[in-house]
């Protein structure tokens, strides 16, 4: 140990001065509200207590954790033994997740907070298995996906409000208008792969947005469109006064949980539509045709599969999921606007793809529910919110390099089904 002392100490001196230029402006200094104007108050014990736990911590690794010879051995069996459950989930985990997920609402801990958590839960979980499409199947990088939940959602908006058409006949048309986007994203980029298409769709993303809120005369800019109408229940509206609303139709008191749980059940059939609809297509022939497109484009062309059409298929199914997404949005908040639509929930959804594990759809909802339920848990951290957030998101791609769920049952099998290792493909899973 005293051998490696002063390189220790030297290592944790490095960490620390790259601690104290990172956190001197996110820690050491705060704004402050006064009259008139805004200050700024600086908060050095913060700061250097930060630093001087980066400094005691990296300090602490060298000396008893690292540059041991048996440490990468450790670190892997135990890497081997916490990702035992996730890498060989069995038939009845899903199965016990959907019966949580179907009785939630009627739990006894379950009030209007957790059910609004769990709408925007279930809402994350149906666009990640939309991307899963895109992104885990297909393998093409798309960075825009949130411009197909945009149209989903100012489509429905848009006829609901223009031309009186209920939720249930203007959700399809909203998916089959994201659905067309796809296909027009598609075509630009047929010939663009890796960074390139990742930089195309990113564009993509930033135009239907710009779009959103310059054409003031369609979308109402960045107003907004507000008063969007709600779903109903065979024609009986949730609220509170009207001639045909439901608790008097069915003579009980109204109670404002009924609206909230009645559109918990519309977007978990929704997501688990998505989900069926997507283990269905990758026992087909297109979803056979999407993974061998996602281990090699040249070994797909020369095998004869249309690489043009496996590629529109994949953008136009994955947006038209993005699209209903979109459409549940507009109805649960009854308002959309330009900022809900950013680069950031591109971001946060292909995140949830990733850290799930591509081409895993168990992945994505472990993913969804510990990302989302990490921001609420994250919440009364405040500023400190986003940084212990990225701090956790680092630490699971360090733990799980390939995703929470890096093995995965193949598609077709000869003779034996079993699960194929992520380190045996290209794209890290089987």
């Amino acid at each position: 140990m005293e051998a490696r002392l002063p390189e220790a100490l030297k290592d944790a001196a490095i960490a620390a001065v790259l601690a104290l230029g990172l956190f001197a402006f996110m820690l050491g200094i705060r704004t402050v509200d006064a009259p008139g104007e805004l200050l700024l108050a600086a908060r050095p014990g913060l700061l250097f207590g930060a630093v001087a736990v980066v400094f005691v911590g990296r300090l602490l690794l060298n000396l008893f954790i690292w540059n041991r010879p048996e440490t990468a051995d450790n670190l892997a069996k135990l890497g081997a033994v916490a990702a035992g459950p996730l890498a060989k989930l069995g038939p009845s985990v899903p199965i016990v997740l959907l019966a949580v997920a179907v009785t939630l609402p009627f739990l006894p801990f379950t009030d209007r907070y957790i059910m609004d958590v769990a709408i925007m839960v279930m809402t994350y979980i149906m666009l990640g298995w939309g991307l899963n499409i895109v992104v885990g199947l297909a393998g093409l990088l798309d960075l825009g996906y949130v411009a197909f939940y945009a149209v989903g959602a100012y489509s429905y908006a848009l006829i609901a409000t223009h031309f009186d058409v209920s939720f249930w006949v203007a959700l399809p048309l909203a998916g089959a208008l994201a659905g067309i986007w796809g296909i027009i994203l598609g075509f630009p980029v047929l010939r663009l792969r890796g960074d390139y298409l990742a930089i195309v769709t990113l564009a993509f993303g930033e135009i239907i947005r710009v779009v959103l809120i310059n054409w003031y005369s369609l979308t109402n800019g960045p107003d907004g469109i507000s008063r969007i109408p709600r779903p109903t229940f065979f024609g009986l509206e949730l609220k509170r006064s009207g001639e045909m609303t439901f608790h008097k139709f069915f003579g009980i008191d109204f109670s404002p949980m009924q609206r909230i749980v009645f559109l918990y059940y519309i977007i978990l059939v929704m997501a688990l539509i998505t989900n069926y609809v997507t283990i269905r297509l990758r026992q087909l022939p297109v979803g056979r045709a999407w993974e061998a497109l996602r281990e090699d484009e040249i070994a797909c062309r020369s095998l004869g599969i249309n690489t043009r059409n496996t590629k529109l298929t994949a953008f136009a199914i994955g947006a038209m999921f993005g699209g209903f997404a979109g459409s549940f949005f507009a109805t649960r908040q009854g308002f959309i606007s330009p900022e809900s639509f950013t680069f950031i929930e591109s971001a946060i959804i292909l995140a949830i793809v990733v850290l799930g594990g591509m081409g895993s759809q168990i992945g994505v909802v472990i993913a969804a529910v510990v990302m989302m339920g990490g921001f609420e848990l994250f919440r009364e951290l405040e500023e400190f919110r986003m940084l212990m957030f990225g701090f956790a998101m680092v630490a699971i791609m360090v733990w799980r390099p390939r995703g929470l769920i890096a093995h995965r049952e193949p598609s077709v099998f000869l003779k034996e089904k079993k699960a194929v290792s992520a380190d045996l493909v290209q794209e890290g899973r089987g």
